[in-house]
């Protein structure tokens, strides 16, 4: 079951990535990327994978998802620089939805390195104290702390000196409430994926020191 986890996790953040140049409204006061409705299911497969199969896989999937969105960074920029063919008339839109800027793209990698590991560590403590219970505990306590670092990593190094401090701050307020209450409603997606993944490794005969 690992390695679907891990393959739906690592698919996650780079659609994350591509659907990042969209942002959309609800309302006249709520502004999100398109991502974020990816990036709310990273977190729970993050802490899935450490309840689990522990840390060091934790640790695992997150190298690996920070290997997969700089080979993606790199592939996508040869594609952009290739010379596009007579026919292919919609090169500038295949840049503007692809390219990003390369302060967005240090911006993404850096909150994702530190928040993410950030997240790891925070649910592996909780567990090592907790055992097997209080999932609901670790598993919101380790998404909202990362997520609040995520979000303010991401925000000021992409936007600061672009944006008004006024609009950063309302950008920064706006998505952490979001990503704050669909870590609450993530919660029995969380117990559901923990059950069938062991469920699932079990019937295969499998045991998390395997992996």
């Amino acid at each position: 079951m690992l390695y679907y986890l891990n393959g739906l996790f690592v698919g996650f953040l780079i659609l994350a990535n591509i659907l990042a140049v969209k942002v959309f409204s609800i309302g006249e006061w709520i502004m999100l990327p398109a991502a974020a409705i990816l990036i709310i299911f990273t977190y729970p497969l993050i802490d899935v994978i450490c309840e689990v199969y522990g840390k060091e896989a934790g640790g695992r999937t997150v190298r690996t998802g920070l290997m997969a969105q700089v080979f993606a960074a790199c592939f996508i920029a040869i594609a952009i620089a290739l010379p596009p063919a007579e026919a292919f008339g919609y090169q500038q839109e295949f840049e503007t939805i692809l390219g990003g800027s390369m302060r967005v793209i240090i911006a993404s990698l850096v909150a994702y390195t530190v928040s993410v590991n950030l997240d790891v560590v925070i649910f592996s403590k909780f567990k090592e104290k907790h055992g097997n219970g209080k999932l609901w505990l670790r598993n919101n306590a380790s998404t909202m702390l990362s997520q609040l670092i995520d979000t303010a990593l991401f925000i000021s190094i992409a936007f600061y000196g672009i944006m008004p401090m006024k609009v950063l701050l309302t950008l920064f307020i706006t998505q952490y409430i979001f990503k704050f209450l669909a870590s609450i409603v993530a919660t029995p997606l969380v117990y559901g994926l923990v059950f069938i993944a062991r469920k699932f490794d079990k019937r295969k005969g499998f045991e998390p020191s395997h992996y």
